[in-house]
């Protein structure tokens, strides 16, 4: 099953910056860096660093693409930099539904489509859901439709008292690992529709922990990573999560795109999957 939402989602722009020396500055002491380590890092001087941050030099675009790479600015906050520094962006935003973007869109279908039976789905900057295999099903089932409605977003999906959250065995420690994964994101990217919806997710109500049903799947393992441990039809699922981006991107789009799998953590549930028709 492919599901299909949402655009990529615009981000706070930063256009209404003054200029490009208070981003520039804000972006360097975000990564807590000095002027002299970030020169030396972009091939530059202190004091051209200096200059630009209190707006008495205007850098090239090469150096404006320089310092952010080298200062890991997000390519949408990258367009944002080139802006303020009066120049046209650099990277595109093609909607994920216009034709040029078919060959992404096949090739990721066919990705998540191969994994299956494991789940697996793709997400955009804000955690909404771009396509997901059938895998992913298994985690939907005895959830409210209001829950499902588009676009369907994986934090609030997990958190939300009436989504998964019931059914997430160790939920506590699930949901300290996706909000520190949040928090690290708005980390690197001045986002406030990511910052409402940390926000937001946070402050659901965290319910017991499910009663469920002793199966050969409740036997201790030793985890190589914090799993997902999840109740299906009376037994405990454990699931290892991993992330994936693609490099060097040179779309906004595509540079907010992340494919999520979901890795089995143990024997049992290996077997479990693939006696289960799904």
């Amino acid at each position: 099953m492919t599901i299909v939402a949402s655009d990529a989602i615009a981000l706070s722009p930063g256009s209404s910056e003054p200029g490009i020396g208070p981003l520039l500055r804000r972006w360097r002491e975000q990564r807590r860096l000095s002027q002299m380590e970030l020169a030396l890092r972009a091939d530059s001087s202190a004091r051209h660093i200096s200059f630009i941050e209190t707006g008495r030099s205007r850098p090239s675009e090469e150096m404006v693409l320089r310092l952010a790479e080298h200062l890991d600015v997000p390519v949408r906050e990258r367009n944002a930099l080139l802006l303020s520094a009066g120049y046209a962006p650099h990277y595109s935003e093609t909607p994920l539904t216009d034709p040029s973007m078919g060959t992404l869109r096949t090739a990721m279908e066919r990705l998540i489509k191969g994994y299956e039976p494991y789940p697996a789905l793709v997400v955009d900057a804000l955690y909404n859901v771009v396509a997901a295999n059938r895998g992913i099903m298994m985690f939907l089932e005895d959830v409210p439709k209001h829950m499902l409605a588009a676009p369907l977003n994986v934090m609030r999906l997990s958190l939300h008292p009436q989504g998964l959250a019931p059914r997430i065995l160790n939920l506590r420690e699930w949901r300290h690992h996706l909000l520190a994964q949040m928090d690290r994101q708005i980390a690197l990217q001045r986002s406030s529709e990511l910052r409402a919806l940390y926000e937001e997710v946070a402050a659901y109500p965290v319910p017991d922990a499910p009663d469920h049903a002793d199966s050969e799947l409740d036997e201790p393992v030793a985890y190589f990573a914090l799993p997902m441990r999840i109740a299906h039809d009376g037994h405990a699922l454990s699931f290892i999560s991993s992330i994936s981006t693609f490099n060097t991107p040179m779309d906004v789009t595509v540079a907010e795109l992340a494919i999520e799998t979901f890795l089995p953590a143990d024997a049992a549930t290996v077997k479990y999957l693939q006696t289960t028709d799904m």
